[in-house]
């Protein structure tokens, strides 16, 4: 397999788990810069131009509330969970947690560590 093959699969991989990345980030208000520390902090390195489109939409699917805040010196947009999205995130990291285990006993029966 080619490095480029590797690395289309991989971003397939990672484009499934941003959504519910960026809503658990978002328990909190984030503005996007602030938004994108914290995943990069956590090991999840995403690129502005995937970000921004993704917030927005999410923003626009009533999942994310958004207000203009004052904050050093110039406006900021602040993104944090609605209560839609605050279901829907649990949902989802029921979902998570429940195929990140089955996929854990796939990988363990085919690695012979089981």
């Amino acid at each position: 397999m080619s490095d480029e093959q590797f690395e289309k699969l991989r971003q397939e991989l990672r484009r499934g788990i941003l959504v519910l990345a960026v809503l658990g980030s978002l328990r909190q208000p984030h503005y996007g810069y602030s938004l994108r520390k914290q995943l990069q902090d956590a090991g999840l390195d995403i690129d502005e131009g995937t970000l921004y489109p993704l917030v927005r939409r999410l923003a626009d699917q009533g999942l994310l509330t958004s207000e203009w805040q004052q904050g050093e010196g110039r406006e900021r947009r602040y993104y944090q969970l609605s209560p839609e999205g605050s279901s829907l995130l649990e949902s989802l990291g029921n979902e998570w947690r429940a195929l990140n285990q089955h996929v854990g006993k796939i990988l363990e029966v085919n690695d012979g560590t089981h």
